[in-house]
């Protein structure tokens, strides 16, 4: 990489910080975060105001990149609301089956930060309400009684998923049940016809 195009302080701020909160959690210390980017304190205060708005943009541009993913998951599922609901799933599982997986650095942020107007809940709350969204609609589309009650579950689901895999229960590994434990949700509100085409259809 050349020097001019070098990414600067508030750049590296960010990478160093995106890494070791995930790695070290969001209580990683002041001088860690500045000796990983290789910038002055004054860096830090000239471009986040502190390490609490650092943190809350690290949450930030984490979160669009993880609301990508779903997004891309889903699309690359094709059309069926089903099918794409459950590949989020699949993908999650496979996620938190990797040996590096450290668990869901929103979940660790939210019960690491308590202080409760830290400006990182509001990023947590507002990435929760996204992806709240993402289900409600597929599950809408797909014809669910109760989409807004499924879309709560199944952010339930992802968060135990999240949470048992950083565990690393090497002996009995979380995805499939939480693959049986979607199904079931997706499928309970639907109409009887739906879920047997549907399952006509994978077998």
């Amino acid at each position: 990489m050349t020097a001019s195009t070098k990414p600067g302080p508030r750049e590296r701020l960010l990478l160093a910080a995106q890494e070791l909160t995930y790695t070290h959690g969001v209580g990683v210390g002041v001088d860690a975060l500045l000796k990983a980017a290789g910038v002055a304190r004054r860096s830090l205060y000239e471009h986040f105001g502190g390490k609490d708005g650092l943190i809350a943009e690290v949450l930030r541009r984490s979160t669009a990149e993880d609301v990508a993913e779903y997004r891309a998951t889903m699309d690359a599922a094709g059309d069926d609301p089903r099918t794409r609901l459950l590949a989020v799933v699949d993908r999650l599982g496979r996620i938190a089956a990797e040996p590096d997986f450290q668990g869901c650095r929103y979940l660790a942020a939210d019960l690491a930060l308590t202080d409760r107007e830290h400006p990182g809940h509001e990023v947590t709350r507002t990435y929760r309400r996204t992806l709240h969204g993402l289900f409600t609609a597929e599950l809408a589309a797909l014809g669910h009684a109760r989409p807004d009650f499924a879309a709560d579950q199944l952010l339930i689901l992802v968060d135990g998923l999240l949470a048992t895999g950083a565990a690393r229960p090497e002996d009995r590994p979380p995805a499939a049940a939480v693959r049986e434990l979607a199904e079931h949700i997706v499928d309970a509100g639907l109409p009887s016809a739906a879920v047997t085409t549907d399952n006509s259809r994978q077998a």
